[in-house]
């Protein structure tokens, strides 16, 4: 087998365990915060690093809600058994780079893994990241080429893979909409509230001897997780977020 086409078939295994990622992220910070002097770092230091590391995470998150707030149904789904894409998108984040979503989904975690002060476990989540997503995007390019031919082709060849190209940007036909937002991405906010706070946990196990987050990291803890419930339930027992011509 052609190691291309091994490539691909490993692609299309991963992107159905995508969702799957953050778990392996989360056992592999455990070592490294255990082996990591924070004494080193002093008070203003951490509290800077990790203002920063917040604000990487929401760009990320940034880059996701446009995306996907301005992608019409069949593109950019929540499929997991199978690549599903009924028109080629090329516009909005897609005018800029070929996968945003994956650009998104890098900075929520390189946001995650900062906060842990581990150049170690950042340089190793950097190369997972790599190597399990690239795989993803090879299956998912070698997709929409079968599908779309040329189309694909001239469009992919204009666009960067990852960074983004800002002086290519053509607003989505699209309009945005902060309903699609709130159907499909309040689990994707919870997963990175829980990374947070699970490193925050682990520093205080390893370094003071203290099962617990602070007061306000519990509370930002059981609002997320209070409005995420809200959501699923409107979204799995109602039509109120329910739109027509969106994923």
């Amino acid at each position: 087998m052609a190691l291309f086409q091994s490539m691909e078939n490993q692609g299309n295994y991963l992107f159905k365990y995508r969702g799957q990622f953050p778990i392996l992220l989360f056992v592999l910070t455990i070592p490294f915060i255990y082996s990591t002097n924070y004494g080193n770092f002093s008070e203003e230091f951490s509290l800077n690093l990790i203002n920063i590391s917040i604000i990487l995470s929401v760009i990320g998150f940034f880059i996701r809600f446009y995306t996907i707030g301005t992608t019409p149904k069949g593109t950019s789904g929540r499929n997991t058994k199978e690549q599903v894409a009924n028109t080629l998108n090329s516009s909005g984040m897609y005018s800029m780079l070929r996968h945003p979503l994956y650009l998104g989904n890098y900075l929520i975690w390189f946001g995650i893994a900062l906060s842990t002060f581990s150049i170690f476990f950042i340089l190793i989540m950097s190369l997972l990241f790599w190597l399990y997503y690239e795989r993803i995007m090879i299956a998912e390019e070698r997709f929409l080429e079968k599908k779309f031919g040329d189309d694909f082709i001239k469009w992919s060849n204009t666009l960067p893979a990852f960074i983004p190209n800002v002086f290519n940007f053509r607003k989505s036909s699209t309009p945005f909409s902060f309903i699609t937002i709130l159907r499909r991405e309040y689990a994707s906010v919870l997963s990175c509230i829980v990374g947070f706070l699970f490193v925050e946990l682990l520093k205080n196990i390893f370094v003071l001897n203290l099962f617990n987050i602070s007061k306000e990291s519990f509370l930002v803890l059981i609002i997320s997780a209070f409005i995420a419930l809200i959501l699923r339930s409107l979204k799995h027992y109602s039509s109120i977020l329910d739109e027509k011509g969106r994923s």
